[in-house]
């Protein structure tokens, strides 16, 4: 029979055992709090380097708008009366004259150049819109932006839009535009050649106003937006004239959607530019 010094000493090393085994369950909590703090960390980071890698988009596509404008939304009350405000010859643009044609990327369809760098500043141009949904008038305002609409008229006159689709409609929640002038329609085609933003830092966006699309600073080509309904914009993109009729055929298109639904893609009724003539 043990004695009580033995009894003791063994109370002591069952006691001793307990300690060591809530020791090395308190280390294992620590060391998987750690593993999990890790973790968290990394699925932030990697969320994180998702999101800047999604937004950041293709350097060749030409867009309207980032992902997410400022979500301001406000139905104008008229297109004529909108849209003069907003493409009004009021506000001088940026120093982007005389006009600088450069060379940029492979061309959707062979065009030239504008013949001339030094293009008139003053007054407006009209250009009939033949489009598969009914006919539109364009009315381009050479003092807001006189390398932009002498860009649109080359092309024009070059035949460059006939045929091509509007290949991007946008649904909101506050921006609302039909996008066109890629002969390609994959969002990426162009002249040829760019040229530099013609911005005030004013610049509003409101229904029938028509704007040049781009792939960021001084990158615009031949694509080009029609604002069905006020939209919410940095001034980043160059006003050159208002839709002076016939907006109801980019409202008729914009009423049907975005194909397979969302709010940014191909339109779901398709609207081809048949014939521009100016």
């Amino acid at each position: 029979m043990p004695t009580d010094k033995q009894r003791r000493a063994a109370e002591r090393r069952r006691l001793q055992r307990q300690v060591e085994r809530r020791q090395e369950r308190a280390a294992r909590r620590r060391r998987l709090n750690v593993i999990v703090s890790i973790v968290g960390v990394l699925v932030v980071v990697g969320a994180v380097i998702a999101l800047l890698v999604g937004t950041s988009g293709d350097d060749d596509d030409t867009t309207a708008s980032s992902p997410s404008p400022s979500a301001t939304e406000s139905a104008s009350a008229s297109a004529s009366a909108s849209a003069s405000a907003s493409a009004s010859s009021s506000s001088k643009p940026a120093a982007a004259y005389p006009c600088t044609w450069t060379k940029s990327g492979t061309a959707a369809k062979q065009v030239s150049v504008p013949s001339s760098t030094t293009p008139s500043r003053k007054g407006t141009a009209k250009v009939r819109v033949q489009t598969s949904r009914g006919t539109m008038t364009f009315t381009l305002d050479r003092a807001k932006a006189p390398c932009a609409v002498a860009s649109f008229l080359s092309l024009t006159k070059q035949k460059y839009f006939d045929a091509t689709s509007c290949h991007r409609l946008t649904t909101g929640p506050s921006l609302y535009v039909l996008q066109c002038g890629d002969p390609t329609a994959s969002g990426s085609g162009g002249p040829g050649y760019s040229f530099a933003d013609e911005l005030t830092g004013k610049e509003k966006y409101t229904k029938g106003v028509l704007a040049m699309a781009n792939a960021g600073t001084d990158t615009n080509g031949s694509q080009f937006f029609v604002v069905y309904r006020d939209s919410t914009l940095d001034p980043k993109y160059t006003v050159f004239g208002t839709v002076s009729s016939g907006l109801d055929v980019v409202t008729k298109v914009a009423a049907k959607g975005v194909s397979g639904g969302g709010s940014d893609g191909k339109p779901a009724l398709p609207v081809t530019l048949q014939k521009l003539t100016s």
